[in-house]
């Protein structure tokens, strides 16, 4: 090997023959590189290209799922034989067939020397990629409202018109519930947001709280089906506006309303319901406590809460992954059904009712990223071809986690049974 500078290497090591030797089973899919190396079947259907040094860079300095984003999001890393809007059969492949092996210590110093130490200085990180988490605890309390709205808004905030093509004219970033499997995306979010007023009882003249709102569909199909009184609150400034245009397009505003507000500074109190659409996720296990007591003191007596929510199929705490920190929710967290029930419970309500959602929220991603997939240049045109490519990946890998009972969604409707012991639930279920 020839020094070329001071802590650098000239690259020895074909990158193609550095991949395979670190694979236990062979590769499921063609890698080609920048060096002309290449590896894999060559009849695969799926080839994975890195088309430059930065790429190398990436993958060698942030190992794992975190480097493999960074240089897929950047372009470095090309990924052939599926659309960019909808990688999830690689992705199946991948998960299902690549499986790397630990080197030993001087096996992998040897191999960083052969594919040349100059690729271990990390190249700056994409412009979609968010601070690390301890970085974002050096600039603010985690869950404080501040901290939160800056989180809520590097996510939600990518662009209205964007998730207007993404999720389709429901413009609902949460679980569908599908009525059958051939039913449409958009007749399962109605039967969605249905279901929860159903489950909550409404009727006309009531009062709903919707904390976490997103764009207010469930604010609207309340108001407009059940003709009740709406307050609907969101820390994205452009969900909010988006969705009082809404309203008042479709004549509902004196029935509903949307604030750009955190939901700790809602004044009023005495709902006949709340329901928590998504919002969950975002607050903090750590957090349940605090938050689930806050619904308690704003419902009135044998009022009903309806908690939906992304959780784990188990109650053991684990961090979300690099990637989906870095770059879909910043400071988000899950944890088992088990642990939601427990602390609804803890804070006085009693739980009526409990249903897991799982295979519909790979319904509802599969659907997103057709979505995606048929309106990528004009996607791309709106949010760059890196942010686009981040929303592909995610969708699909999640929905690959869901199908994979990884990662599920549950409904838990719970009441605020009185001193006497009232619920105002009736004897069976109605929904």
């Amino acid at each position: 090997m020839t020094l070329t500078q001071r802590g650098t290497q000239r690259a020895t090591l074909p990158i193609g023959d550095a991949v395979a030797s670190l694979l236990r089973d062979g590769l499921p899919v063609r890698f080609t590189a920048y060096d002309g190396s290449a590896a894999g079947p060559t009849d695969a259907e799926i080839e994975l290209h890195l088309s430059n040094q930065r790429g190398l860079s990436y993958l060698l300095t942030a190992p794992g799922d975190l480097g493999m984003a960074r240089a897929y999001v950047s372009g470095d890393l090309q990924v052939v034989g599926v659309h960019p809007g909808d990688p999830y059969e690689a992705l199946k492949l991948l998960q299902n067939h690549l499986r790397f092996r630990k080197p030993a210590a001087g096996e992998a110093i040897a191999l960083l020397r052969g594919l040349g130490l100059s690729n271990l200085k990390p190249p700056p990180p994409p412009p979609q990629e968010h601070l690390p988490r301890w970085r974002r605890v050096m600039e603010g309390v985690r869950h404080s409202m501040a901290r939160d709205a800056e989180v809520i808004h590097h996510h939600y905030d990518v662009s209205n018109r964007f998730y207007e093509m993404v999720l389709g004219p429901s413009m609902t970033y949460t679980c569908a519930v599908y009525p059958s499997a051939d039913a449409t995306l958009e007749e399962a979010q109605t039967e969605k947001y249905d279901l929860v007023a159903r489950k909550l009882g409404l009727q006309p003249g009531q009062r709903l709280l919707d904390i976490g709102c997103g764009w207010g569909g469930m604010v609207r199909h309340a108001a407009r089906e059940y003709g009740v009184n709406v307050i609907g609150v969101t820390l994205s400034r452009e969900q909010a506006a988006w969705a009082q245009e809404a309203i008042k397009a479709q004549g509902l505003d004196h029935l509903a309303e949307v604030r750009f507000q955190d939901y700790r500074l809602v004044e009023e109190g005495d709902f006949d319901a709340i329901s928590s659409i998504g919002l969950t996720e975002h607050i903090g296990v750590r957090n349940y406590p605090a938050y689930f007591g806050f619904i308690r003191d704003k419902l009135r007596p044998q009022g009903r809460l309806l908690n939906h929510c992304i959780t784990r199929h188990d109650n053991i705490a684990r961090s979300t992954g690099a990637f989906i920190d870095r770059y879909v929710f910043p400071d988000g967290e899950l944890i088992g059904s088990g642990r939601i029930i427990t602390d609804v419970q803890d804070a006085g309500l009693e739980v009526q009712h409990e249903e897991n959602f799982r295979v519909h929220y790979a319904k509802t991603l599969a659907g997103w990223c057709r979505n995606l997939v048929d309106n990528w240049d004009e996607c791309v045109a709106e949010v760059g071809e890196g942010t686009a490519r981040v929303w592909g990946l995610y969708m699909a890998g999640s929905r690959l986690a869901f199908e994979r009972n990884e990662i599920q969604l549950h409904h838990v409707l719970a009441t605020k049974t009185d001193a006497r012991g009232e619920s105002g639930y009736p004897l069976r279920h109605t929904f």
